[in-house]
Formats: C-alpha cells, structure tokens, sequence
C-alpha cells in the first residue's frame, strides 16, 4: 500500500521573528518616498523651476507691478514680512532693492545705481506732470498741518484741491474746464498710485504715501518754485494793466 502522506506538499517552516528584524526593514525603507516629477503638486505650471510658494510669488510681482505696497492690505503685507528676505533676495537678482517703511506702513521698490559698475536700469521714470506736481504739493501740505494737529488720517474735497491748483494756473494751461479735467486726471493718478483713496465721489483720503512721494526737502523747493511762478505771474499782471492803462490815457 502506497504511503498517502508521500507526494502531500512538506508544511512550510514558521520561523519566529527576531526583536530586531522589524527595525532592520524600517531603517531600510526611505525617508521620504519620491515622487514623480509629473505629480509634483508644487509646479504651478509646466516647466516651472520657481522656489517660492504661490501666495509670496504673488505678493513679488504686487511689488514689482505698483508704486507702493500698503500696510492696508493685510494679507500681503504679512507675507511681505514674513518672507521679507526671500522676497529682497529676488530683487537684489534684479538689481532692484525693497524698502519697508514700518513707520508709516508701505513697502516700494528702488532702482539700484552705482558709480563703481554699470547697473542695467529696469524701472523706467515716470515724473508727474505740471499739474500733478501742484495737486501733490497741495495734498503734501494738507497732510503735513492735519498730522501735526493729530489726524492720522487726513480727508480733502475735489472743490479743495481745484481751487488752489486752479490758483497757479495760467491761461497757458488752456480753458478752466481743460484745467479742471487735467486735475482730475492727476487725482486718478495719484489713486491708482495709492497716493490717496476717493472714499466717496469726490472726497479723498490722504495716504502716508505723499510723504514718501514728496519729502519735506522736495516740498520746500516746490514751494518755493511755486512762491516764484506765483510772484512772476503778478508781475506780468501789473505790466499788462500798466501797459493798458497807458493805452488808454494815450486815447
């Protein structure tokens, strides 16, 4: 009789496992298991070799794109701080350099300029016109005297700012309705700018801004400047009334 138990399969051998086999396996596993380079969720578009995170991408580009970066828009201006270093060394690579005014809360950019190497120039002047330099200087003074009397936050009316620039203005500016659309052209301007913030039609807040656009030794000259336009235009004034005044006697 033939053995039943011959050609049966031999019982596989359980072998306790030894206290250290399981640390063996976890030391050898990875650290960190790779990743795909396609399923890499950091890549915010195809062939993107950025190193900065979306949001603080955004906040670099908001300072390169505008004038000015206030305190005013929260969210950016606590990214700005954070990453404030990251955001510098981008710049610096631009030759361009960030400056943060804690004190009166706005961040802007400048052009880097030695005389000791040629700086490629990226940012592009852009200087304010007649018109707008006389709305900047008002807006400059009104917010000088209204913060030296406490009020952080200064409001000026359009009828305001019309009538004292409309003051330095000569009939070689054109007609008072091609002046007065010139000044509000320069208000929108200065808005986008950040400069000042229409809070309701024709009423404007002034921004800590003006400060830094129009130093107080830059506003001294203007004022002077302006002082001497003034003091020229009356005399030209006085000329052409005496002028007329012998015409007639002449008569």
């Amino acid at each position: 009789m033939e053995n039943a138990g011959a050609d049966a399969a031999e019982p596989a051998l359980s072998i306790p496992e030894r206290p250290g086999d399981r640390a063996d396996a976890q030391a050898d596993a990875p650290f960190i298991a790779p990743v795909a380079m396609e399923d890499d969720l950091d890549e915010l578009f195809p062939g993107d070799r950025g190193t900065l995170d979306s949001e603080v991408r955004r906040v670099l580009v908001h300072v390169l794109q505008r004038r000015f970066l206030s305190a005013d828009n929260r969210v950016e201006w606590a990214l700005l701080l954070e990453h404030q270093q990251l955001i510098e060394s981008r710049m610096h690579d631009m030759y361009l350099r960030l400056v943060v005014d804690l004190g009166r809360g706005v961040a802007y950019k400048q052009q880097v300029r030695s005389d000791e190497f040629e700086v490629p120039i990226l940012l592009k002047d852009a200087p304010y016109n007649r018109t707008e330099t006389l709305v900047l200087v008002h807006l400059r003074t009104v917010f000088q005297r209204e913060a030296a009397a406490g009020e952080p936050a200064p409001r000026i009316d359009i009828e305001d700012i019309e009538q004292t620039v409309l003051s330095y203005l000569t009939d070689a500016d054109g007609s008072t309705a091609r002046q007065q659309k010139a000044i509000r052209a320069a208000l929108d301007r200065l808005d986008r700018e950040g400069v000042i913030d229409e809070e309701t039609l024709g009423r404007y807040r002034i921004s800590p801004l003006v400060e830094v656009v129009l130093s107080a030794e830059r506003l001294a000259e203007l004022r002077a400047w302006l002082r001497e336009q003034a003091a020229q235009q009356a005399s030209r004034a006085e000329t052409a009334r005496a002028a007329t005044a012998q015409k007639e006697t002449t008569l």
